[in-house]
């Protein structure tokens, strides 16, 4: 039998009070989600400010890194140097800068995608939250 780790909620926490405490310490109005593995929401966020669409947004790029196991700027660069046939994967609909997975111990157990500012902030702000697990 095979043994991983696994997002609890209290990681899911740390990960969201880090993430806003980036997103506020640059007065970004963002949206943040949390997934596990599956791309399941855990966790969301809409700071106040942040525009509607970012709360759906942001669940869908945290998605589509849980589920592809890489951030999903990735996915946005294959469509960008011109495989569009890629906009028709099923599940994954958020193939933007901004959702970043966490990997602990080799496997992915979540991720995170941040909406509402450019998509590389998006990302920082993602990435400060999964730096606050230590891992």
């Amino acid at each position: 039998m095979n043994t991983r780790p696994f997002l609890t909620l209290d990681d899911v926490r740390r990960v969201a009070q880090a993430a806003e405490a980036e997103a506020r310490q640059n007065q970004w109005a963002v949206t943040i989600a949390i997934t596990d593995e599956g791309g399941h929401l855990m966790w969301l966020q809409r700071l106040d400010g942040a525009p509607p669409v970012s709360a759906h947004i942001a669940p869908g790029k945290a998605r589509t890194a849980a589920l592809g196991r890489r951030e999903s700027r990735v996915y946005e660069e294959i469509i960008n140097q011109g495989r569009t046939s890629f906009l028709s994967a099923p599940t994954i609909d958020a193939m933007l800068e901004g959702g970043v997975p966490i990997v602990a111990q080799g496997h992915c157990v979540g991720a995170v995608g941040v909406s509402g500012v450019k998509s590389s902030e998006d990302a920082q702000i993602a990435k400060a939250g999964i730096a606050a697990l230590g891992l």
